[in-house]
């Protein structure tokens, strides 16, 4: 799954450029390779030599384990490390020992989809920030910046990417995954993980196979049709194994149709092993097991955080009892010491924990250039980009601050920028920058009136554990108080009002026709200001595009108002929209959004022609039709047939996008590969990828309700 390429964007180079100068030149995995390793003398121990393949090596160790050995292989030893990690540097998120009478190496392990949580690190953009980028190259920059931070964290195994798709925009981990889209969320989870990994560091892509809420998330029960399990909520997985060799994918909460997540053997051992050819191994989250038996007939490898379930009493008994196999804890075991083997584990020393002390420049501008590419413009009334106002007030805590999500995603950064700083710097002597923190509504007023343009900063709260009650900005965060009041305050005693959003994903806008402008920065992370001003002021175009969409009113959005949808019945929800989700709600009900999947504006202007299509690409020509440089991100629709009325069909599916930089004028041809898959759908029936026989309408688009160009393949009157 491979999103069509034009002319690299100024987010790719740039992001080739940190990577290539920052991460890569001071820490390749050959670099820690070449140091001894920790296994020992191939000569004594044979499975010692590197040389062999992974496989005939966890063939040579096996056998020299006693029980206990194994079984003590099965889960991670530290019971506290998760809880501490995100304030002492020493504190893993995880970490499974090893047998020093084998040479067996521990594994450390921490979170880390948005960063390092393990004392301080670099706060980068939360993931749904990269994923409004649209950009593979920025996505390889991200994983390669956790990773080089999590391996200078002394980790040998990292817990992202999140490449969970969005169902609800109440979901509290919004802000964690890559948005509503499945495509979108496969080809960028690949280049994260290629990144991550390309640092001598094993991913963990999380959470298999359907995780879409916190309200009741270690109990609940989803019920999910095949057709869009297979559609909607596995092809990241899917990409996630075959296109980029992820090492681990970490098992979530609840029942998959009366399954529990860790010990579904119809997706672990069927799906994941068996059909995608998955020779990783499967980590548990954190007290997800249910049961010993189960869970080890069901394709867990590894409990997480500790042996509750995997232990050797309850194993043995298993075992006895003929619940469990030696065979099946066996495969179990060489799951593991295959993939360590795999990424080199054995064969070097200990990472040092040495971020503190090393040199993050790299990291820094990582952030800084994600945060760019996603910043996405969602109004703009002529007042963007600033043209050396001669006064700013920026108004609301935000501008002081660099809002995040909180749970495992969270980070604590070395240092951050603030908006206000950025922006006061970017602006310069000449520019007068206040600052009110909008608690007071008069006072807020009267600062906005007195200034040529007035910013105000909303945010959302959001993170694991709990899901948004609603999507009003004061619903989330309520001790900011009315926020929607607050704007409209603001927008009536300055006309030039820019209203900035922190937000974790959607939230409703009642006073967009109120302001001039409206730029959503997401979760900024820690060099927000610097990044924010250089859009503001036009130093780089808004490179973001919606990966969500963003609704008028609280029940338009994908399962509202059914409480059997969400957020469930009886700690059950059923997923009766089927493939039905995000954008294809709002197309097949007509439901008209406030701002679209795939929105995002631009300081130039684009044309789209010479459109054709065949079925193995589309090709489309974007020009620049402004007089400034900026960023086009055309995004390929495909329009399929129904094969019958028990198989309905979205109005559109986003099946391939590309980021381009062009100058002014100059133009960029766009090829969108395209293959079989593209076109299929899944036969319940025949539980296979199947091609409808019809008429396929094919749309390029600037989003997906901005179409500019069409086409149509296949059987078409």
């Amino acid at each position: 799954m491979r999103p069509g390429r034009g002319l690299p964007a100024a987010l790719a180079v740039a992001s080739a450029l940190a990577l290539t100068a920052g991460l890569t030149a001071a820490s390749a995995p050959g670099e820690a390779l070449a140091a001894a390793g920790r296994c020992g003398d191939p000569a004594r121990r044979p499975w010692c030599d590197a040389a062999l393949a992974p496989d005939r090596r966890a063939a040579l160790l096996l056998p020299r384990m006693t029980g206990d050995e194994k079984i003590s292989m099965l889960a991670s030893d530290d019971p506290f490390g998760g809880p501490l990690g995100g304030f002492f540097e020493n504190a893993h998120a995880d970490t499974a020992d090893g047998i020093d009478r084998l040479g067996i190496p521990p594994v450390r392990m921490a979170d880390g989809p948005a960063g390092v949580r393990q004392g301080r690190a670099t706060a980068l953009p939360a993931p749904i920030a990269l994923a409004a980028a649209f950009d593979p190259e920025a996505a390889r920059l991200y994983g390669g910046t956790v990773a080089w931070e999590a391996r200078h964290r002394g980790n040998d195994l990292v817990f992202g990417p999140t490449v969970d798709v969005l169902r609800t925009p109440r979901n509290g981990r919004t802000f964690e995954g890559f948005g509503e889209d499945p495509y979108l969320s496969a080809t960028l989870g690949v280049p994260w993980i290629r990144g991550a990994q390309a640092q001598g560091v094993m991913t963990s892509v999380k959470h298999m196979a359907v995780y879409a809420q916190e309200t009741d998330r270690l109990s609940l029960g989803m019920n999910v049709d095949p057709r869009t399990l297979r559609e909607i909520y596995l092809p990241p997985f899917e990409a996630a194994v075959k296109d980029a060799g992820a090492a681990t994918v970490m098992c979530g909460f609840g029942r998959l149709n009366g399954r529990w997540a860790c010990q579904d053997g119809a997706v672990l051992n069927g799906i994941l092993r068996s059909e995608w050819g998955f020779t990783g191994f499967v980590p548990s989250d954190h007290t997800a097991v249910q049961d010993a038996a189960g869970a080890a007939g069901g394709g867990l490898d590894m409990e997480l955080p500790f042996g509750m379930k995997y232990n050797a009493l309850l194993l043995k008994l298993a075992v006895a009892q003929n619940k469990v196999t030696q065979a099946d804890i066996d495969a179990h075991v060489r799951n593991i010491l295959r993939t360590m083997f795999r990424f080199g584990v054995f064969d070097r020393q200990a990472y040092p924990n040495d971020l503190s002390r090393a040199d993050r420049t790299a990291s820094r501008n990582a952030a800084r250039v994600v945060e760019e590419g996603g910043i996405t413009l969602l109004k703009n009334d002529g007042v963007l980009p600033l043209r050396a106002p001669r006064s700013i007030a920026l108004i609301g805590r935000a501008a002081r601050q660099s809002p995040s999500g909180f749970g495992s995603a969270k980070v604590v950064p070395f240092a951050t920028v603030s908006a206000q700083d950025g922006i006061s710097r970017r602006a310069g002597s000449g520019t007068e920058v206040t600052y009110h923190d909008g608690d007071d509504r008069g006072g807020a007023a009267a600062a906005a009136r007195a200034a040529d343009l007035a910013v105000v900063f909303a945010t959302d709260s959001q993170g694991e554990f709990f899901d948004k009650s609603c999507l009003t900005l004061q619903c989330g965060e309520p001790l900011r108080g009315d926020q929607d009041g607050l704007i409209s305050e603001v927008a009536k005693a300055n006309p030039n009002t820019v209203v900035v959003l922190n937000t974790g994903g959607p939230v409703l806008t009642p006073w967009a026709g109120q302001v001039r402008g409206i730029v959503e920065a997401w979760y900024p992370g820690q060099e927000a200001g610097d990044a924010l001003a250089r859009v503001l002021y036009g130093d780089v175009d808004p490179g973001g595009r919606l990966p969500v969409t963003f609704p008028v009113n609280e029940n338009d959005a994908p399962a509202s108002g059914n409480p059997a949808q969400y957020p469930g019945l009886d700690k059950t929800t059923t997923f009766s929209e089927g493939v039905m989700v995000g954008y294809r709600h709002y197309d097949a009900k007509g439901i008209a959004p406030r701002f679209p999947f795939g929105h995002g504006l631009s300081y130039t202007t684009f044309a789209y022609g010479g459109l054709v299509a065949t079925s193995k690409s589309v090709q489309v020509t974007v020009t620049n039709t402004g007089r400034r440089a900026g960023v086009a991100v055309p995004q390929l629709y495909v329009g399929m047939p129904s094969p019958g009325a028990e198989v309905p069909q979205p109005p559109k599916q986003l099946k391939g996008y590309a980021k381009v930089a062009l100058a002014p004028g100059r133009s960029a041809k766009v090829t969108f590969p395209l293959s079989s898959r593209s076109f299929a759908y899944w036969n319940e029936e025949a539980k296979a990828w199947k091609v409808a026989a019809g008429c396929y309408k094919i749309m390029v688009g600037e989003s997906s309700r901005r179409i500019v160009g069409t086409a149509a393949l296949g059987t078409c009157r």
